[in-house]
């Protein structure tokens, strides 16, 4: 599945820092606004314990991780909404992201300008949540006027839409994000063919100095920043993205004892990874054979069928059942043979929803 999560934030908060740490890619990184001008894309792996142990129960020729993709996107500044800056060419590669994380600056240094000049958190946050309400606002604006005279005339379809740019509006005029507005099935229909920034999940990721990471709650910034994020029920990461950078040139059993002397039980980016994948609701079931045991992602919701499309469409198209054992259940068997032995080895037809963990062997004719 391609899906995309954007890293965005007000210029040198770390941002491209960060993304150099996540995928060894290299994006440029200087001390000014506006180093980073094209979006930078990269895939990364999703850390999965489970697919380790698979591999050591099942002992396959090869072993293949599940991945994700992060877009660096340049920074934002106040007016983006605009044309400041970069303005509406940072707001189009937002656009085609599913997800979005904040990179907030939550550590001093004297070395490293700040665009507004000083260090304050919740005002970054504020800078580009509200551009990004602005530009959102714009869109509304420019459907509302058309959509009101079709809603006087009485079309069903517009007294709908009519009802859902209104709540936006009124949202957006009082600085809210459309993710915050409750709607109903059919009202989400008409809100997603929108496009709308602030309908996409955020999560924020408080970049603290290299002191601060072992102990982020002593943080000030950090404080601030998760009392922020709880009124809107979103998520805080904590990392240090220099520090992320210099473990992500390290071989494994480096990183491991490097996190160690730290006393960090998970990497920042490990986190990072495995939130933005939480953010879009996804999950991760396994095919585990001789030849190969892999990871794949899928939405949470996914019926069997759907599920086995993202293999090949020729399983969706002539799936049959799938033969679905849960991870718990394998690992306490020990091997395959012995699940089905304990009974726990199901099969299962075209309603099935599939559950984050499990290993499934889908039978399929074309």
């Amino acid at each position: 599945m391609s899906l995309t999560a954007g890293i965005v934030g007000l210029p040198n908060v770390g941002k491209s820092t960060l993304f150099n740490a996540i995928t060894q890619a290299g994006a440029e990184s200087a001390n000014y606004p506006f180093c980073t001008i094209d979006p930078n894309v990269g895939i990364v792996e999703v850390p999965d314990e489970r697919l380790n142990h698979l591999t050591t129960l099942v002992k396959p020729k090869k072993t293949v991780p599940t991945a994700f993709e992060f877009t660096d996107i340049a920074g934002i500044v106040k007016g983006a909404s605009k044309g400041e800056g970069l303005g509406n060419q940072f707001l189009s590669h937002i656009r085609q992201v599913d997800a979005i994380c904040q990179v907030v600056r939550c550590f001093d240094d004297e070395n490293i300008t700040h665009v507004s000049g000083a260090i304050n958190p919740i005002d970054d946050i504020e800078i580009i949540n509200l551009e990004l309400i602005l530009a959102d606002l714009e869109t509304v604006n420019k459907r509302y006027q058309r959509v009101e005279k079709l809603a006087k005339q009485k079309d069903k379809e517009a007294v709908m839409e009519y009802e859902v740019l209104t709540k936006l509006k009124e949202a957006f005029e009082n600085e809210k994000p459309a993710r915050s507005i409750d709607f109903n099935e059919d009202q989400m229909k008409i809100v997603k063919g929108l496009h709308l920034l602030t309908s996409k999940p955020m999560l924020y990721v408080a970049n603290v100095s290299e002191d601060d990471i072992v102990e982020p709650e002593a943080n000030e910034h950090v404080k601030k920043v998760k009392e922020y994020a709880a009124k809107e029920d979103s998520e805080v990461i904590v990392i240090s993205a220099r520090i992320e950078e210099e473990i992500s040139e390290l071989d494994q059993e480096e990183k491991t004892m490097f996190l160690s002397e730290l006393g960090i039980q998970e990497s920042g980016l490990d986190q990072l990874i495995k939130a933005s994948y939480s953010l879009l609701g996804l999950g991760t079931y396994f095919t585990a054979g001789e030849q190969e045991v892999r990871a794949w992602t899928f939405r949470k919701g996914m019926k069997a069928p759907q599920a086995a499309g993202i293999i090949h469409t020729d399983f969706e198209k002539g799936f049959i059942r799938a033969e679905t054992v849960s991870y718990d259940d394998l690992v306490e068997a020990g091997s395959m043979t012995q699940a089905r032995e304990n009974g726990k080895v199901r099969l299962e037809g075209k309603d099935y929803i599939v559950q984050d963990g499990d290993i499934i062997h889908f039978r399929f004719n074309v």
